[in-house]
């Protein structure tokens, strides 16, 4: 059903008051109807190109292989390195040691257990 002359300047008046008014929502509505044509396209089997990734798909890709990178480098350095020898827990590095004694009847006496 074509349109009448009447109708179609109406439309026509209607489209210039918007391109005057809201700049933002024709560019908007052309982006939109450029995606719309080009995936009618792609579904009908034209080349249509490669299409670039988005921007946010980028950041969490990146993201996500700098923190598997992060984790295995944690994980390198924990399974590789062996434990400091002649500390034991609450020694501070840098200063001597405490003498471990195996008397344990001198423990028990200086706990007060005899």
């Amino acid at each position: 059903m074509a349109w009448s002359q009447d109708e179609e300047r109406m439309l026509a008046e209607i489209e210039q008051h918007l391109v005057e008014d809201d700049p933002r929502l024709v560019a908007r509505l052309e982006s939109f109807n450029e995606r719309v044509r080009r995936s009618e396209a792609r579904s009908q089997g034209q080349p249509g190109g490669w299409r670039r990734p988005r921007r946010s798909t980028v950041i969490i890709l990146v993201s996500w292989v700098l923190i598997a990178t992060l984790v295995s480098t944690l994980l390198i350095m924990v399974l590789h390195n062996e434990p400091a020898s002649g500390l034991s827990l609450g020694a501070v590095p840098g200063e001597p040691a405490a003498e471990v004694t195996t008397d344990t009847t001198t423990d028990l006496a200086s706990a007060g257990a005899l």
